[in-house]
């Protein structure tokens, strides 16, 4: 990415929502910046509000909480927006990492921006875009596939949707179902090279690298523990295919 000049912006807007990404598990990544427009908004919502009163209350931060999450976004959207049309500013935080990326926020972003109110991202830590970076995989062309499906027949069927894809490609996967989502990986695409990364930015932070039956060979011998990140690459390029092709 080219450089750009940096500038300073009064912060934060009347009827701006602001999309907050708290770290994924070390709080010094959390950005002065993040800091400030969590002191200074009208409201926060939040998709565990435990969970983000803890982070607030270590940086003497308070401001009025309000959730937000899947089982009542549909409820709490229209009145956010109303909120937010009124003039207040509200910013929208996650558990941990980025906002809207597989959590409930797409859906007040959406509704937002339908209704003509301004969003404004405040960057924050991605444990998709972290694990990328580590993976030693290519990073020049790469897609985001969120959670595999949890029914075998459909996450089959999945998998072999993207057998032909030459991206790299990044999954979540929770302890549970890392083994059968490998498994199922490594029956349909072989030795394709891939990592998985657990605890990023955390005490316990581990990135294992090798081959989809190497690491289910792995997973098979070790009880998997915390939230997992799966990079795999993209499929190998036929015959004498060339870029731009």
């Amino acid at each position: 990415m080219g450089s750009a000049a940096v500038s300073e912006r009064s912060e934060p807007s009347p009827g701006t929502l602001y999309l907050v990404g708290p770290p994924i598990g070390n709080v010094e990544d959390l950005s002065p910046r993040a800091k400030r427009i969590l002191a200074e908004v009208d409201l926060i919502a939040a998709e565990d509000t435990r969970h983000t009163q803890g982070l607030l209350a270590r940086f003497s931060i308070q401001r009025p909480l309000v959730s937000y999450h899947d089982h009542n976004k549909e409820r709490r959207t229209p009145d956010l927006v109303g909120k937010l049309r009124d003039g207040a500013s509200v910013a929208i935080v996650s558990d941990a990492g980025s906002p809207g990326i597989s959590d409930p926020a797409f859906t007040l972003v959406r509704a937002a921006v339908d209704a003509g109110v301004p969003v404004v991202p405040i960057p924050g830590a991605s444990s998709a875009l972290c694990a990328l970076e580590v993976s030693g995989l290519p990073t020049d062309r790469f897609a985001f596939e969120g959670f595999l499906p949890r029914r075998a027949a459909r996450r089959r069927a999945r998998i072999e949707e993207l057998r032909r894809d030459p991206r790299t490609l990044i999954f979540f996967e929770s302890p549970h179902r890392l083994r059968e989502s490998l498994r199922d990986l490594a029956e349909a695409w072989g030795e394709r090279p891939a990592s998985i990364s657990r605890e990023l930015t955390k005490k316990f932070e581990e990135t294992r690298r090798g081959t989809l039956r190497s690491l289910l060979e792995w997973a098979e011998s070790t009880p998997p523990r915390g939230e997992f990140v799966l990079v795999v690459g993209g499929a190998p390029r036929e015959g004498n295919e060339e870029e731009g092709d």
